[in-house]
């Protein structure tokens, strides 16, 4: 399923999905304890995310991290695979590299179908559409 660094990144975003825009940013320092997360884990994460246009920065006095509207709109699979690369979500959970369709591991067929779903959900749903869920109080994201 999902890294550590990837529930990290994702835990990240909606935090600053929920809490900044273009005139209200944020620095490492005032989110990875809020958050929960290391602070240098989170900086390299940030800079990452950022680099491939997934969120927002800016240098200087007023600068840091923030969401703008396009970051917003983009699905969260986006996310993933910035973090973990496209093949971790659909790579066996055994880490069999022979498992596929034709020669399926012990938990292949187990995992298959949810494993698909899941993906599906992340490539479908926005980072807005999700906080618009917390927002609604649809959802918790105790951050």
């Amino acid at each position: 399923m999902l890294s550590t660094s990837a529930k990290y990144a994702m835990k990240a975003v909606l935090f600053l999905a929920l809490h900044t825009d273009a005139k209200s940013k944020m620095m490492v320092k005032d989110v990875y304890d809020r958050i929960n997360v290391p602070q240098s884990y989170l900086a390299k994460l940030l800079q990452e995310l950022s680099k491939h246009d997934v969120i927002s920065s800016a240098r200087g006095p007023k600068g840091g991290f923030f969401l703008s509207d396009q970051n917003k709109n983009l699905p969260l699979i986006k996310i993933v695979e910035v973090i973990d690369g496209e093949q971790r979500l659909r790579s066996c959970m055994l880490s069999i590299h022979e498992c596929d369709n034709e020669n399926p591991c012990a938990l292949h067929d187990l995992v298959g179908n949810a494993n698909s779903i899941f993906i599906k959900n992340l490539e479908e749903t926005t980072i807005l559409e999700l906080i618009a869920d917390v927002k609604d109080g649809k959802s918790v994201l105790p951050l």
